[in-house]
């Protein structure tokens, strides 16, 4: 039986309900608004009106969206901003916006937590060549999002 045959079809009404709660429950951005809306087969116009809806009732909104998820990524994850950078703009969040999400992480708390990746990874490496050992430390943490400056940095002061 085909799948697509038996899919609901909803009104705008349930549409903006359903979508209403799917951003209650964690901030969205608006490409994964877009997403879900195509995935419900909703037609252009109505997914506007719908976004626009959710847009005016603070259930959709993009800085709050890249704040948080900015927030979550490096605190959660120990995301660097490189790759916290990165996974916004696959989120199509602009550079202004990105801009202001990366504000969320305070300076001395970023480089503590490279500071502390790094101590943890290096314990890890059972490389005996120091070269080698650097080279898995530095590769290990640009991998994570750390701007290259820091991780030299880092990784000079570790290995030396």
């Amino acid at each position: 039986m085909n799948s697509k045959a038996n899919q609901k079809s909803y009104t705008v009404k349930e549409a903006t309900l359903k979508l209403a709660q799917y951003c209650a429950y964690r901030d969205r951005s608006q490409k994964e608004v877009e997403d879900k809306l195509r995935e419900m087969r909703m037609i252009p116009a109505a997914c506007e009106q719908i976004i626009i809806k959710l847009m005016q009732e603070n259930f959709l909104n993009e800085e709050r969206f890249a704040r948080s998820f900015a927030r979550g990524k490096f605190r959660i994850k120990r995301w660097g901003r490189n790759k916290i950078k990165q996974e916004l703009k696959l989120r199509q969040i602009s550079t202004p916006l990105i801009k202001i999400a990366l504000t969320e992480i305070d300076e001395i708390e970023y480089y503590s937590c490279l500071q502390y990746l790094a101590e943890k990874k290096l314990a890890l490496i059972k490389e005996k060549d120091k070269n080698k050992k650097k080279n898995k430390l530095i590769a290990f943490l640009l991998q994570k999002g750390y701007e290259s400056n820091l991780v030299y940095e880092v990784s000079n002061t570790l290995i030396t």
